[in-house]
């Protein structure tokens, strides 16, 4: 009788541990904490270029304070007191009692008289001042003014001509920093000259010049005036549109103006030897009247003719400094999280497609390289144009991580894909920092495409099975 003996089972294979099963996802769960760990850098660097940014905003303002401020110019305003009776009730003590009576006194007040035509002419030459390595834009030159007065109306404000005081009468008008003007300065109003004094006597403006012009109910007819002024100051000019009719020209050297407030100009030509612009403004445009009295109020109760009202219909232009180096490296630290994720993402995927191993170590000396760019960037922008320290910058953070990605990939091929993946990136950053208007949008369709790209390259890849 044959007998077989039982072929003995072969012994079944170990499973997969847990970690080995779930590796690229948890590979993939460690460099997102890094790159969310990162972040403490990015923010520490954009902490820095805000500090450097107080401080030279700081130090601008200092300069600015000692050379003159941002001019503002409001005026010429024709000002003429007038007498009018007012209520009061009194007290006086009779019989031992203490009684009430209502008087009459008389109080005074004032009526302004804004011109019918009013022309300003001014050719401002700025400069740069420097303390240590910052710079502010300041500027000197000379404003010429001229128009007419109609003659004072005053039946039309319900003011008798007796209640007049003309020999108070005075010509004001306000100027923010009167730190430029040389010499004795004098306004022409009809035939007479009159000598110019310091301080405003328009409501919310201390700072301008003042002249007392007596002798004014003889003149018969339209007034006209026209005067001087030269000015220092930093930043920019305003103007206010005071008369019916409003021409300002403007001439300057400076090549990158920015005109702003409440109208634009008419006509401008700008170019890098300068710019020349021209306003030409009518009374319509604003929100306070031709002639009004410090006793007369709007309906929230505030005076008609007051430093709010005027402000609102203030114009002029600003001198720029067309690249702010600050600025443009806060905006590209904005930009850090994106850089980091990119380049975390062509190392991955070498891990995945080539089966590499990149230790997390690896990852963080690489991410630190990427931070490093954009404190080269603030430090090397203090003292070289924003396009120079960008691309040093970048030229040694790329050559810190590519001469690192030759050992870590393991061959020259795969190190030169990093490097030109590198300098996809940065030209593509610099590009969208440059952009203003359209910054967004670039930036938007450069994430669509990196996304895809990463999508076909992983698209044939089983997640499922790969440890």
């Amino acid at each position: 009788m044959n007998t077989t003996s039982p072929t003995p089972s072969t012994p079944a294979a170990n499973p997969p541990s847990l970690l080995k099963r779930h590796a690229i996802s948890i590979k993939m769960a460690g460099i997102l904490v890094l790159v969310l760990l990162l972040l403490i850098p990015l923010d520490m660097i954009m902490s820095l270029v805000s500090e450097r940014m107080g401080r030279r905003d700081q130090t601008v303002s200092s300069i600015s304070g000692n050379w003159g401020h941002e001019q503002v110019v409001v005026g010429p305003v024709l000002i003429i007191p007038y007498q009018y009776p007012v209520k009061v009730w009194q007290e006086q003590l009779q019989a031992g009692k203490l009684e009430r009576f209502e008087v009459e006194e008389i109080a005074t007040a004032r009526a302004y008289f804004l011109p019918a035509e009013l022309n300003m002419a001014g050719d401002i030459q700025p400069s740069r001042l420097y303390r240590g390595i910052y710079q502010a834009v300041v500027y000197q030159g000379s404003l010429a003014l001229t128009g007419r007065f109609d003659r004072p109306d005053f039946a039309e404000l319900g003011i008798a001509q007796d209640s007049v005081q003309w020999d108070q009468a005075m010509i004001s008008l306000a100027v923010s920093d009167l730190r430029g003007t040389g010499g004795v300065l004098n306004f022409q109003l009809g035939s007479r000259s009159f000598e110019l004094t310091p301080g405003s006597r328009l409501n919310g403006y201390p700072s301008g010049l003042t002249a007392r012009t007596p002798g004014l109910e003889s003149e018969q007819g339209k007034l006209d005036f026209r005067m001087t002024l030269d000015l220092k100051g930093s930043g920019g000019i305003s103007f206010a549109p005071l008369g019916k009719q409003n021409q300002v020209t403007l001439h300057s050297t400076w090549p990158d103006p920015s005109f702003q407030g409440a109208f634009l100009p008419t006509q401008r030509q700008v170019s890098a030897k300068g710019f020349d612009a021209s306003w030409a403004v009518s009374w319509y445009g604003r929100h306070y009247p031709q002639q009004t009295t410090d006793r007369e109020t709007d309906r929230a109760g505030n005076y008609a003719f007051s430093a709010e009202a005027i402000g609102s219909s203030l114009f002029g232009v600003q001198f720029v400094t067309p690249v702010d180096a600050y600025r443009m490296t806060q905006r590209a630290v904005k930009y850090g999280i994106f850089f980091i994720v990119l380049v975390f993402t062509a190392f991955f995927l070498f891990e995945i497609l080539l089966a590499l191993r990149i230790h997390p170590l690896q990852y963080t000396l690489v991410g630190a390289a990427i931070c490093l760019f954009y404190l080269a960037v603030l430090s090397l922008s203090e003292f070289l144009l924003f396009a120079w320290a960008y691309w040093i910058g970048a030229l040694a953070s790329a050559l810190l991580i590519v001469l690192y990605s030759l050992k870590v990939l393991g061959s020259g091929r795969r190190t030169s894909i990093i490097a030109a993946a590198l300098l996809v990136i940065d030209a593509y950053l610099y590009v969208v920092l440059r952009l203003q208007d359209y910054s967004l949008l670039v930036g938007t369709v450069g994430l669509f495409a990196v996304l895809g790209t990463v999508m076909y390259l992983t698209r044939n890849l089983d997640w499922s099975t790969r440890q």
